[in-house]
């Protein structure tokens, strides 16, 4: 058999796409069940945005046959979009089983992606860090739920959930018996502990992070402007406001900040970034209080990237940047730090 030399190209490098995909709803689960998986059209959009760059990519579906497909093509990077299936550590999966085929990926580590999905997990780590974050307390499923410190208004979420999903349109308690029955009702559907946080009444923030490292770019900050209050009474970027953000909101990039708000809130961005280890790219929530303090709400390290609809890929649009330069960027910079010429194979 012909064997081609070491120094001949073998053509560009081979990017594998993996990703979840919606897939038609159960009626017997949450409507927000499948809200972090992706639809076709975005997997369809970042799979053209890599091949126009004449690089070649593989659509790889992260369902119980990834470990064989991934065998048999062996990409030479994977772009990772894939949210895992089932429980607290399911977005650490794909990086984690990537790892063991020694196969780059773009995005953080299975480390990373496992305790940022914790938000507790990652207010208590933050917290070595001197970096602000609401008072909150963690109830787990059917514990029974006593009298607690926090001071009302108290927001209740599930602990480890993404794209706002179980944050319905009441999620603020104002009294004990309110946050009492909020905990329950999100137990129960969720399956999952429950995350109750002090309500910071004021502005609502997001900062996307690209790059690696302390010369990673930090876009700046994106307001989220509301001119209709949710169902609930309180301004909360909730699921129902996501998935009709038009009627509910409207977004400021850059934000009009005093100087001190500005760097408060880039700074304490790339504080979070680099804490948690974060590769590529992340997107951060923070509130500020009348008195312009910042508290860290929460990080994702694994955002959204539909076009013109996801906040990271509005972020990257407000600043220049158009869609297909976000993707060729995030997969450089994760190229660049596993070591991947995406000129050619490995």
């Amino acid at each position: 058999m012909d064997q081609q030399s070491d120094d001949v190209p073998l053509g560009p490098a081979l990017v594998g796409i993996v990703y979840n995909l919606k897939h038609a709803a159960d009626e017997t689960v949450p409507a927000d069940d499948q809200a972090e998986y992706d639809s076709p059209d975005t997997v369809l959009a970042i799979e053209k945005a890599i091949r126009r760059h004449g690089i070649d990519t593989v659509l790889l579906e992260a369902d119980e046959h990834l470990p064989q497909k991934l065998s048999e093509r062996r990409p030479d990077i994977v772009f990772n979009i894939a949210e895992g299936r089932n429980g607290r550590a399911r977005e650490a999966q794909v990086p984690a089983l990537l790892s063991l085929l020694n196969i780059p990926v773009t995005g953080s580590d299975e480390t990373t992606l496992c305790i940022a999905l914790d938000k507790a997990l990652t207010k208590r780590l933050l917290s070595t860090y001197h970096i602000p974050t609401p008072h909150y307390k963690l109830f787990e499923p059917g514990a029974p739920v006593r009298g607690t410190s926090l001071r009302y208004p108290v927001i209740v979420k599930p602990n480890a959930e993404g794209s706002s999903k179980g944050i319905a349109d009441v999620c603020v308690a104002k009294t004990p018996a309110e946050l009492a029955a909020l905990i329950t009702n999100s137990a129960s559907r969720y399956r999952e502990a429950v995350l109750a946080e002090e309500f910071i009444d004021g502005r609502e923030f997001t900062i996307g992070v690209l790059g690696n490292g302390p010369g990673a770019r930090v876009f700046p900050p994106m307001e989220i402007l509301y001119h209709r209050t949710p169902a609930g009474g309180y301004r909360v970027y909730n699921y129902t406001v996501k998935q009709n953000y038009p009627e509910y909101v409207e977004y400021r990039c850059p934000a009009e900040l005093s100087p001190s708000l500005e760097s408060a809130l880039i700074g304490a961005a790339r504080r979070v970034f680099l804490a948690l280890g974060c590769h590529d790219l992340a997107r951060i929530d923070f509130r500020a209080d009348a008195e312009e303090r910042v508290y860290f709400i929460e990080i994702n390290p694994l955002p959204g990237l539909a076009p013109h609809y996801s906040d990271y890929p509005m972020l990257a649009e407000f600043c220049g940047m158009q869609y297909d330069e976000l993707i060729m960027e995030i997969l450089r910079a994760g190229a660049a730090r596993c070591g991947v010429d995406l000129s050619k194979r490995r």
